[in-house]
């Protein structure tokens, strides 16, 4: 496998982080790139924000007032990757997940936080990778599945069924 290197901040003071956290993130985007076969070494940003934050970004980059869970940020299009001259690894982009949200949901949904924050890190790693769920049918139907394939495969598996919602 090639490299992954994640640059992590936690820009928030509303919700503490569990010990492991960062290292939870790690492991998801370097999972989603090895289920992925990525054929290059990789540099991705994540920061944790609190909801007024993610709700500023949502506002300003999707047109939407209101917090969301998570914004995926791509460098670049499909194959056609930038290369930090400094590190010489390939730059996907920037993931912000709101730690408050994602408490909130992990409650809603009746699983652990780190379940959660494993979740969105997934979901906005396939974002970087170019898959779509904005449209519905098989497109969100196939991300889905590799959502849950590479959770699986990192030991936090879905409690129950899920559906597709309107998303």
């Amino acid at each position: 496998m090639n490299k992954v290197k994640v640059v992590f901040t936690d820009d928030q003071k509303s919700f503490r982080l569990p010990s492991g956290t960062r290292l939870l993130i790690r492991r998801c985007c370097h999972a989603v790139l090895e289920e992925e076969n990525f054929p290059v070494s990789a540099e991705i940003s994540v920061r944790i924000v609190d909801n007024e934050s993610i709700r500023e970004l949502n506002r300003e980059y999707r047109e939407i007032d209101r917090a969301t869970d998570v914004l995926s940020f791509p460098l670049c299009e499909a194959n056609d990757y930038q290369i930090n001259p400094a590190t010489n690894l390939c730059l996907l982009g920037d993931i912000v997940i709101s730690a408050e949200r994602a408490h909130e949901q992990a409650l809603e949904y009746g699983h652990s936080f780190q379940r959660e924050i494993a979740f969105l890190t997934v979901h906005s790693m396939l974002h970087l990778l170019g898959y779509d769920h904005e449209a519905g049918g098989i497109e969100a139907v196939h991300m889905r599945e590799k959502e849950e394939k590479v959770l699986t495969e990192l030991g936090l598996k879905r409690n129950g069924s899920y559906f597709l919602d309107g998303e």
